[in-house]
Protein backbone atom coordinates (compact mmCIF):
# COMPACT_ATOMS: atom_id res chain seq x y z
CA UNK A 1 0.00 0.00 0.00
CA UNK A 2 2.77 2.44 0.95
CA UNK A 3 4.69 1.67 -2.24
CA UNK A 4 1.56 2.28 -4.34
CA UNK A 5 0.94 5.65 -2.70
CA UNK A 6 4.61 6.55 -3.12
CA UNK A 7 4.52 5.58 -6.82
CA UNK A 8 1.36 7.63 -7.46
CA UNK A 9 2.92 10.56 -5.58
CA UNK A 10 6.08 10.28 -7.67
CA UNK A 11 4.07 10.22 -10.91
CA UNK A 12 2.18 13.35 -9.81
CA UNK A 13 5.35 15.22 -8.80
CA UNK A 14 7.17 14.28 -12.02
CA UNK A 15 4.09 15.11 -14.13
CA UNK A 16 3.76 18.57 -12.59
CA UNK A 17 7.51 19.18 -12.90
CA UNK A 18 7.46 18.30 -16.62
CA UNK A 19 4.20 19.99 -17.64
CA UNK A 20 3.98 22.88 -15.18
CA UNK A 21 0.27 22.37 -14.62
CA UNK A 22 -2.28 20.46 -12.56
CA UNK A 23 -4.07 18.47 -13.69
CA UNK A 24 -1.60 17.58 -16.41
CA UNK A 25 -3.95 15.16 -18.14
CA UNK A 26 -7.70 15.18 -18.70
CA UNK A 27 -10.26 12.87 -20.28
CA UNK A 28 -12.38 14.26 -23.11
CA UNK A 29 -15.99 13.91 -21.97
CA UNK A 30 -18.11 15.15 -24.88
CA UNK A 31 -18.15 15.19 -28.65
CA UNK A 32 -17.64 18.95 -28.93
CA UNK A 33 -14.10 18.51 -30.30
CA UNK A 34 -14.90 15.75 -32.83
CA UNK A 35 -13.40 14.64 -35.13
CA UNK A 36 -10.06 15.82 -33.72
CA UNK A 37 -10.57 14.71 -30.11
CA UNK A 38 -13.05 11.98 -29.23
CA UNK A 39 -14.88 11.17 -26.00
CA UNK A 40 -12.65 8.85 -23.96
CA UNK A 41 -9.38 10.30 -25.26
CA UNK A 42 -6.89 11.38 -22.62
CA UNK A 43 -5.10 14.63 -23.39
CA UNK A 44 -1.72 15.59 -21.90
CA UNK A 45 -1.44 19.29 -21.08
CA UNK A 46 1.45 21.73 -20.84
CA UNK A 47 1.32 25.10 -19.09
CA UNK A 48 1.05 27.95 -21.63
CA UNK A 49 4.13 29.66 -20.11
CA UNK A 50 6.18 26.65 -21.22
CA UNK A 51 4.81 26.12 -24.72
CA UNK A 52 3.02 29.35 -25.69
CA UNK A 53 -0.53 29.58 -26.97
CA UNK A 54 -1.48 30.18 -30.59
CA UNK A 55 -5.04 30.97 -31.62
CA UNK A 56 -6.76 29.62 -34.73
CA UNK A 57 -6.34 33.08 -36.24
CA UNK A 58 -2.56 33.04 -35.62
CA UNK A 59 -2.27 29.43 -36.76
CA UNK A 60 -3.99 30.17 -40.06
CA UNK A 61 -1.51 32.98 -40.73
CA UNK A 62 1.57 30.91 -39.84
CA UNK A 63 0.43 27.40 -40.83
CA UNK A 64 0.58 26.15 -37.22
CA UNK A 65 -1.84 23.26 -36.58
CA UNK A 66 -2.69 21.24 -33.51
CA UNK A 67 -5.11 18.32 -33.37
CA UNK A 68 -6.17 18.63 -36.99
CA UNK A 69 -6.85 22.38 -37.24
CA UNK A 70 -5.18 25.75 -36.81
CA UNK A 71 -4.26 26.98 -33.34
CA UNK A 72 -4.07 25.37 -29.92
CA UNK A 73 -6.63 23.43 -27.95
CA UNK A 74 -6.81 24.59 -24.34
CA UNK A 75 -8.40 23.40 -21.11
CA UNK A 76 -9.89 26.23 -19.06
CA UNK A 77 -12.35 27.00 -16.29
CA UNK A 78 -15.23 29.09 -17.70
CA UNK A 79 -15.31 32.43 -15.88
CA UNK A 80 -12.53 31.08 -13.66
CA UNK A 81 -14.54 28.36 -11.92
CA UNK A 82 -16.73 25.31 -12.40
CA UNK A 83 -16.17 22.33 -14.67
CA UNK A 84 -13.23 22.60 -17.07
CA UNK A 85 -13.83 22.88 -20.82
CA UNK A 86 -11.49 21.66 -23.58
CA UNK A 87 -11.89 23.75 -26.76
CA UNK A 88 -9.81 25.49 -29.41
CA UNK A 89 -8.65 29.07 -28.85
CA UNK A 90 -9.85 30.77 -32.04
CA UNK A 91 -8.92 34.40 -31.39
CA UNK A 92 -7.90 36.94 -28.79
CA UNK A 93 -10.16 39.97 -28.35
CA UNK A 94 -9.98 43.17 -26.37
CA UNK A 95 -12.92 44.46 -24.35
CA UNK A 96 -15.60 45.93 -26.67
CA UNK A 97 -14.25 44.06 -29.75
CA UNK A 98 -16.77 41.99 -31.67
CA UNK A 99 -16.74 38.29 -30.75
CA UNK A 100 -15.61 36.21 -33.75
CA UNK A 101 -17.14 32.92 -34.87
CA UNK A 102 -15.43 30.09 -36.74
CA UNK A 103 -17.62 28.62 -39.45
CA UNK A 104 -16.73 26.73 -42.61
CA UNK A 105 -13.02 27.22 -42.02
CA UNK A 106 -13.36 31.00 -41.88
CA UNK A 107 -13.31 33.44 -39.01
CA UNK A 108 -16.00 36.09 -39.17
CA UNK A 109 -17.34 38.69 -36.80
CA UNK A 110 -20.61 38.70 -34.85
CA UNK A 111 -22.49 41.72 -33.54
CA UNK A 112 -21.89 40.60 -29.94
CA UNK A 113 -19.25 42.65 -28.08
CA UNK A 114 -16.75 41.20 -25.62
CA UNK A 115 -17.21 42.56 -22.11
CA UNK A 116 -13.59 41.83 -21.17
CA UNK A 117 -10.35 41.03 -23.00
CA UNK A 118 -9.39 37.38 -23.45
CA UNK A 119 -9.40 34.29 -25.65
CA UNK A 120 -12.48 33.27 -27.62
CA UNK A 121 -12.89 29.49 -27.67
CA UNK A 122 -14.97 27.12 -29.74
CA UNK A 123 -15.32 23.35 -29.93
CA UNK A 124 -14.39 21.94 -33.35
CA UNK A 125 -17.87 20.39 -33.65
CA UNK A 126 -19.70 23.45 -32.28
CA UNK A 127 -21.43 26.05 -34.44
CA UNK A 128 -20.85 28.96 -32.07
CA UNK A 129 -18.02 30.06 -29.77
CA UNK A 130 -18.32 29.41 -26.05
CA UNK A 131 -18.59 33.15 -25.43
CA UNK A 132 -22.00 33.21 -27.13
CA UNK A 133 -23.25 30.43 -24.82
CA UNK A 134 -24.54 30.32 -21.26
CA UNK A 135 -23.50 28.04 -18.39
CA UNK A 136 -25.35 26.95 -15.28
CA UNK A 137 -23.71 27.89 -12.00
CA UNK A 138 -24.80 27.56 -8.37
CA UNK A 139 -25.88 31.21 -8.63
CA UNK A 140 -27.97 30.70 -11.77
CA UNK A 141 -27.08 31.09 -15.43
CA UNK A 142 -24.22 33.25 -16.67
CA UNK A 143 -22.58 34.12 -19.96
CA UNK A 144 -19.13 32.62 -20.60
CA UNK A 145 -16.64 35.48 -20.75
CA UNK A 146 -13.48 35.60 -22.91
CA UNK A 147 -10.90 33.34 -21.28
CA UNK A 148 -8.38 35.04 -19.01
CA UNK A 149 -4.86 33.60 -18.88
CA UNK A 150 -5.21 32.62 -15.20
CA UNK A 151 -8.31 30.53 -16.05
CA UNK A 152 -6.28 28.31 -18.40
CA UNK A 153 -5.23 24.93 -16.98
CA UNK A 154 -3.05 23.98 -19.93
CA UNK A 155 -2.50 23.64 -23.66
CA UNK A 156 -3.27 20.21 -25.10
CA UNK A 157 -0.18 18.62 -26.61
CA UNK A 158 -0.69 14.85 -26.82
CA UNK A 159 -3.74 12.62 -27.28
CA UNK A 160 -3.97 9.04 -26.02
CA UNK A 161 -7.07 7.43 -27.56
CA UNK A 162 -9.72 5.61 -25.53
CA UNK A 163 -8.02 5.19 -22.14
CA UNK A 164 -10.08 8.01 -20.69
CA UNK A 165 -13.23 5.89 -20.75
CA UNK A 166 -12.21 4.43 -17.40
CA UNK A 167 -12.12 7.94 -15.92
CA UNK A 168 -15.50 8.75 -17.46
CA UNK A 169 -17.09 5.77 -15.70
CA UNK A 170 -16.10 7.14 -12.29
CA UNK A 171 -18.43 9.99 -11.26
CA UNK A 172 -16.76 12.91 -9.50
Amino acid sequence: MVSTVALVGLIIVVGIAITGCWPFMVAVESGSMEPNLMPGDVVILMHPDRVGLKTWEEGEQTGYKSFGDYGDVIVYYPNGHGKAIIHRAIAYVNASDNIPILSGGKLSSTDEKAEISGYITQGDANRIPDQLALIRTPNGVEKIQPVQENWIVGVAKLRIPLIGYLRLLIPI
